[in-house]
């Protein structure tokens, strides 16, 4: 299927599998309400549930499985994967945009993923991890496109970053943090088209031609085609780049390693 109606479609990590029944339903803003019950972000409280291995789990089966014992503990990813499941099993047309929110930080662009839906005209970002009127004036059902002030994209970012409009050190996992700079930018531009291309990865995950192994000339390319929406163009190059069965997994849980994607979402926390 092509075009917007691709994004009905469950994906490798979307999949709901036998927990359909739990997805919440309604609009995004009635879905918000119930991830909200059905999530902790691994940060709240002073990231007391950091070390959690329920940051790990990768697939909507398993977070809606676990969730039957209480809320489970993940993080942006995951409060936006899930909204994004419970619209395509509406019908609704949805998928995930990596990028750093300026409303998370005053002054610093945090990296985030928020939903993203079309509602029949044009494409609406919602951040279902925040409740409504906590970002202050930030109407966080109807995100603006790539503001880097408020929103943008990883690709955003990066082009701004590589012609100097941009200060790299001002985008990163958080201002106090290591994680951060232009390097790291570069790396979510890569997550940004795995989410893009429905292989929605962990925001800790990183394959080659990531991390160390990381070309700026290779990330160009792949920003350039992403902030011009070329489909084909982000497919093709996916097709070449992407990562083949696992990933190198750095999470705050402690895990560290390689995790084989093959053995499919029934594979446990770590798969």
């Amino acid at each position: 299927m092509s075009g917007v109606g691709r994004w009905v479609e469950h994906g490798l990590f979307s999949d709901p599998g036998g927990y359909a029944d739990r997805l919440p339903a309604g609009g995004a803003a009635r879905v918000g309400v119930r991830v909200r019950e059905m999530l902790v972000h691994y940060r709240a409280g002073g990231g007391w549930a950091a070390a959690h291995a329920q940051v790990d789990l990768r697939w909507v089966e398993a977070i809606l499985g676990a969730s039957g014992r209480g809320p489970v503990v993940g993080c942006c990813r995951d409060f936006a994967l899930v909204t994004v499941a419970a619209l395509r099993a509406q019908g609704v047309a949805a998928r995930t945009r990596v990028g750093f929110a300026g409303y998370l930080e005053e002054g610093f662009g945090a990296d985030h993923v928020v939903a993203e839906y079309h509602d029949g005209a044009r494409w609406v970002r919602v951040d279902t991890q925040l409740a409504p009127g906590s970002a202050g004036g930030v109407d966080l059902g109807d995100l603006p496109v790539d503001d880097p002030g408020v929103f943008a994209s990883a690709a955003r970012v990066w082009r701004g970053v590589r012609s100097g409009e941009l200060d790299g050190d001002r985008f990163g996992v958080a201002a106090g943090s290591a994680l951060r700079g232009g390097w790291l930018v570069g790396d979510y531009v890569w997550l940004e088209a795995a989410h893009r291309c429905g292989f929605e990865a962990l925001l800790w995950d990183a394959w080659e031609g990531m991390g160390p192994w990381a070309e700026q000339a290779r990330t160009d390319v792949m920003a350039a085609a992403l902030a011009d929406e070329d489909e084909e163009r982000i497919a093709g190059l996916w097709e070449r780049w992407r990562p083949r069965g696992r990933v190198w997994c750095a999470s705050p849980s402690g895990f560290r390693g390689w995790v084989d994607l093959d053995g499919g979402r029934r594979g446990g926390v770590r798969c």
